[in-house]
C-alpha cells in the first residue's frame, strides 16, 4: 500500500467527493479504500443523487460510523457536473484546501491517491491520466476505447490546449483554483464538465500536471456513459473557447 500522507506535509485538509447514482454494490467498499490512504483529517464526501438502489441509505450508515465521512443527498439525477458543484461547494465551505473527484465504482484505483495529491504540492491541477507514459485502460472494447481517446484529442485540439486526458475524471484541485473559475456558471453535465473544468484552470494561470494512472472498468453495477453525454461534449467544447465567465 502506498504511504499516507503526512497530515503535517501540507495535504492534510484533503476531501474526496465521490458522485453516486446506484453504486450500493460498491460504495462501502470504496470508502473503506479511499480513507484508507488519506491523512488522518482527510474527508469524504458522498453526493448522492437519489438513488432508488439504497446507496443513499448506506452513505448515511457510513457517515453515522464516521467522522470523516459526510453525505450530501440531492433531489433528483441531474449529471455528473451538477453533483460535483454541490459537493465542491459543502468541501470548501468545510474548509478543506484539496478536493478530489474520483469515481465511485473503482475504475479509479484509490491507491493511486498519495501520490495525485502530492502532485499538487508544486501545481494547481493534478490529473490522473491514462494517456500519458505510464498510463493506461484496462477492460475496455475498441468503441469505447476510440471514444474516449478521441474526445480527449477533439476536445485538446479545439481547445489548442497540452493536456492529453481531458475527459477524465480523476482529479486533485488546490482550492484557489476551484474559488477561481466561476463555477457557478458551468452548466455542463458529463465529460464536458471534465474539460471545461481543466480548460478554466489553464484560461486562469494556473498550472496542471498529469499524473499516469491506470483506468480498470468496473466490476460492479452499470456504466453511466451514454450517447447524451458524448453529443454533449460534441457541441459544448467548441462554444467553451469562445465563451467569456
Amino acid at each position: 500500500m502506498p504511504p499516507v500522507p503526512d497530515p503535517s506535509s501540507g495535504t492534510n485538509a484533503v476531501w474526496v467527493v465521490l458522485p453516486t447514482y446506484n453504486e450500493a454494490e460498491n460504495l462501502e467498499r470504496i470508502a473503506g479504500a479511499v480513507l484508507e490512504r488519506l491523512p488522518e483529517n482527510g474527508r469524504i464526501l458522498i453526493v448522492d443523487d437519489n438513488s432508488p438502489d439504497g446507496t443513499g441509505e448506506i452513505a448515511d450508515r457510513l457517515a453515522e460510523g464516521s467522522e470523516r465521512v459526510l453525505a450530501l443527498h440531492r433531489p433528483v439525477k441531474e449529471g455528473l457536473g451538477p453533483a460535483y458543484l454541490a459537493g465542491f461547494a459543502v468541501a470548501l465551505d468545510g474548509g478543506a484546501e484539496r478536493i478530489v473527484e474520483m469515481d465511485a465504482d473503482f475504475s479509479h484505483d484509490p491507491s493511486y491517491l498519495p501520490g495525485l495529491i502530492a502532485a499538487t504540492d508544486d501545481a494547481d491541477l493534478a490529473i490522473g491520466s491514462r494517456y500519458v507514459g505510464g498510463g493506461g485502460v484496462l477492460d475496455w472494447g475498441p468503441t469505447r476505447r476510440f471514444i474516449s481517446r478521441g474526445g480527449s484529442a477533439y476536445a485538446r485540439i479545439a481547445l489548442g490546449l497540452p493536456i492529453r486526458d481531458l475527459t477524465g475524471g480523476f482529479k486533485c484541485f488546490r482550492r484557489v483554483v476551484l474559488e477561481s473559475i466561476n463555477l457557478e456558471t458551468i452548466e455542463a453535465r458529463g465529460y464536458a464538465f471534465q474539460v471545461e473544468t481543466t480548460y478554466r484552470t489553464i484560461r486562469a494561470g494556473f498550472r496542471v500536471v498529469e499524473v499516469p494512472i491506470v483506468f480498470r472498468d468496473r466490476r460492479a453495477g452499470s456504466s453511466k456513459m451514454s450517447g447524451t453525454i458524448v453529443a454533449e461534449a460534441m457541441w459544448r467544447v467548441p462554444v467553451m473557447r469562445f465563451r467569456r465567465w
